[in-house]
């Protein structure tokens, strides 16, 4: 779930205050002392701060008075990749991490938390720059499964992907263009689903870190699935591999 902060003074004293902000917005080309205030105390935190034109923007906040700038504030209580790990062990079972490469689409990252939780993933990462918070469309997507299913976000993904690894983690990755079918993995090892945003797939230094790269069969005209559905039929292989 997620709320918001609008106006120039909010926002710096939010950021002064040490509010957990996910992002902040600012309208195409608004200037001034306060902005540049809020974008150094931004960079000081390490919270992200995007432009919008005036249509997205609106999407944000219809109040006049925002003077262009909208602060992002989730209530989502994100953990560290190794609370991830932790409970896995606790559980006595091999890990099973959902991994999104710069998801943008809030609508897909709440379709493949859902998956996940379904298929009984142990939490999953997201990106910190270019990715979708975890927010009211996210949460209302996933029908409340991202509430229940932890969730770290990483400034590095390769160098988190090199520390999954260090845990004995193989890496699988979703790409139409592998030889290798998502069938064709032994998910009964610890591993970690990695898929890519919706146009670009997985970027490729991501992509390069994986241990397999698989590919879902298609048989009509068309030569590839929305990122969420992907990512849901080699998480409930996952899922039936484990229970067979």
């Amino acid at each position: 779930m997620s709320e918001i902060i609008v106006g120039r003074q909010p926002v710096v004293e939010a950021l002064k205050a040490g509010t957990p902000i996910e992002k902040i917005v600012l309208l195409y080309g608004v200037k001034g002392n306060a902005i540049e205030r809020i974008r150094q105390l931004a960079k000081q935190r390490g919270i992200a701060v995007a432009e919008s034109n005036r249509q997205r923007f609106r999407e944000l906040a219809e109040d006049a008075t925002t003077q262009g700038v909208v602060a992002l504030v989730a209530t989502k209580d994100y953990i560290e990749v190794e609370d991830i790990l932790a409970a896995a062990r606790k559980r006595g079972e091999p890990c099973f991490i959902l991994v999104l490469d710069e998801i943008e689409d809030p609508h897909n990252v709440g379709a493949l938390i859902r998956s996940a939780e379904a298929a009984g993933a142990h939490g999953v990462i997201i990106t910190k720059h270019h990715s979708a918070m975890l927010n009211q469309t996210v949460a209302k997507t996933s029908a409340g499964a991202s509430v229940h299913l932890p969730a770290a976000k990483v400034t590095n993904l390769a160098q988190t992907i090199d520390e999954l690894k260090r845990a004995g983690l193989w890496i699988v990755g979703t790409t139409p263009e592998s030889e290798k079918l998502y069938t064709e993995v032994d998910y009964k090892s610890p591993v970690a689903v990695v898929v890519g945003s919706e146009g670009k797939g997985m970027r490729k230094l991501i992509s390069e870190k994986c241990d397999f790269l698989v590919r879902i069969p298609m048989y009509g005209k068309i030569d590839s699935l929305n990122a969420s559905v992907a990512g849901a039929l080699v998480m409930f292989e996952v899922a039936r591999a484990r229970r067979s």
